[in-house]
Order: C-alpha cells, then structure tokens, then sequence
C-alpha cells in the first residue's frame, strides 16, 4: 500500500488493535517543515504559515503559493510512505484534522474496532467517528473514511486471565496487625 499525504489529514492502520500512523501532520513548527518554510523565506507566525494557514504542505491555496515554478514555503509535494500489508492489517482511518485534533490515533482505532466487531460496516464506522468528534467539540471540518482489508470482522483478542491468588488467614492477621501498629 501507497500512502501519500500533503496537508492535514492523516492515515493511520489499525493492526490487531493497535494505532500504526502512516503518515505525519504537517504542521508549520514541526521542526522538519520550520526548517524547510524558513530556508524559502516564509515566516510561523502563531503556528500558522505567514499567519495565515495551520498546514505547512497543501494541494490548494494557490493564492499563496504564486505563479507556477515560483520557490512557496508552502509545498504540495507530498511525503510518501510504502507498507507491506499482513494479515495483521485489519483497516485503514483516512481522516482530516477535525478528527486528529479531538482523538488520538489509538482511541479512534480502538472505537472503529468495536464498532466492526459489532456490524462489520465501514461507512458506520466513519459515520461513528464523525460523529464522536462532534462531541467532542471538534472546530475543524470532519471527513473520515474507513477500508477494511477483509470482508470479515477483525477477531476479538483474547487476553489471558492471570491466576488469582489469595492470602492465607494467617497472613491476612499478619497483615492487619502490621497495619494496626502504623
């Protein structure tokens, strides 16, 4: 699988229960991309590119990138990452910062695992997130997708119990009077 990400959206796996970010957020003051705006001259004003935008890279804004072939500390050139899907890989959460910036990548991959094991329905699972983020007073706009790599729900994990042991009645009264003398 082919992630390329230029804005800010992020794709995150979701791989037997675990959060597995394919690609950053391309926020002005990650230091990668200040290094890089300040080199072409443009300026973080606040955590916003010449103070106007939250996104160091974007497909649009072409009113602040100029003419074609111009140098813009704003850059649609996105960053690719290349993965070799397993078994293990249960779906994929393409989704933009009006869901980031309310969940973490863990909370939503747990969520949409839930809901799957449930009814096994992508668009509900993006529905639900959707709709989570807006609880959570999300102030950005809200597009979410899910895929699923498997026409079957992802399995529920089992998690061994450990053995319960208990104490004794003569060290539950040792206990108690070296509690009663503190």
């Amino acid at each position: 699988m082919l992630i390329a990400n230029a804005g800010d959206s992020r794709a995150v796996l979701g791989k037997r229960g675990r959060a597995i970010e394919l690609s950053k957020d391309h926020k002005p003051n990650c230091t990668a991309e200040r290094l890089r705006i300040e080199k072409l001259g443009g300026v973080i004003y606040d955590g916003y590119l010449n103070g106007q935008l939250s996104v160091a890279r974007d497909i649009g804004d072409w009113h602040i990138k100029g003419s074609k072939g111009s140098k813009s500390p704003l850059s649609s050139e996105p960053e690719l990452e290349e993965i070799i899907l397993s078994e293990e890989d249960e779906f994929l959460i393409i989704g933009c910062d009006g869901l980031w910036d309310v969940m973490s990548s863990q909370c939503a991959v747990t969520m949409v695992r839930k809901e799957l094991i449930m009814h096994n329905d992508p668009d509900r699972c993006s529905s639900a997130l959707v709709k989570e983020a807006l609880q959570r007073n999300s102030c950005d706009n809200l597009t979410v997708v899910v895929v699923c790599f498997s026409h079957d729900p992802p399995p529920k994990i089992e998690i061994p119990r450990s053995q319960k042991r208990s104490i004794s009645a003569e060290g539950l009264d040792i206990l108690k009077g070296v509690l009663n003398d503190l």
